[in-house]
């Protein structure tokens, strides 16, 4: 297990579809411990497999408000409800932010690490979280929904 270097935007592989997981076995375990160990390796709250440059379907989130982290095998979103524009940020594209306008709640399905069927009912900050990590997923990146992108101050 490992802290691997985030790849940055320019990265092709950031731009790809990831492949779903047939089943979490130990290759899986271990990537999940490379998503922890390079997420916590870091001020974020989020990581996708493809930005450790991974292209499979996997998730960390991690709000650190003292909750155990989620981490979501496969996940979908099932279900949007409102709009709301905020802030974002990413591990890939540091030194940024933008304005991006996210769904005020989600439903968001996939697998634990066991393998069961979960879901989460999110809003707020974990509904954005939900939504930027599982965009990755798809090759999507925050700068691709952004109205404005914005150079942070040195």
């Amino acid at each position: 297990m490992a802290v691997r270097d985030i790849i940055k935007f320019g990265n092709p592989k950031l731009k790809k579809v990831s492949r779903r997981i047939d089943k979490v076995d130990e290759e899986v375990l271990s990537l999940i411990k490379d998503l922890k160990d390079s997420l916590y390796s870091t001020t974020g709250i989020g990581l996708a497999a493809p930005q450790i440059g991974v292209l499979k379907r996997v998730i960390i989130v991690d709000l650190r408000e003292g909750d155990e982290p989620i981490i979501l095998i496969n996940p979908v979103i099932a279900s949007k409800v409102g709009k709301e524009e905020s802030i974002e940020g990413c591990l890939s594209y540091p030194g940024y932010e933008g304005k991006v306008i996210r769904p005020k709640k989600v439903t968001v399905q996939g697998m634990n690490v066991n393998g069961n069927k979960v879901e989460y009912v999110a809003d707020g900050l974990l509904a954005k979280a939900f939504c930027h990590e599982i965009d990755h997923l798809d090759g999507v990146l925050y700068t691709d929904r952004a109205k404005k992108v914005y150079k942070l101050e040195e």
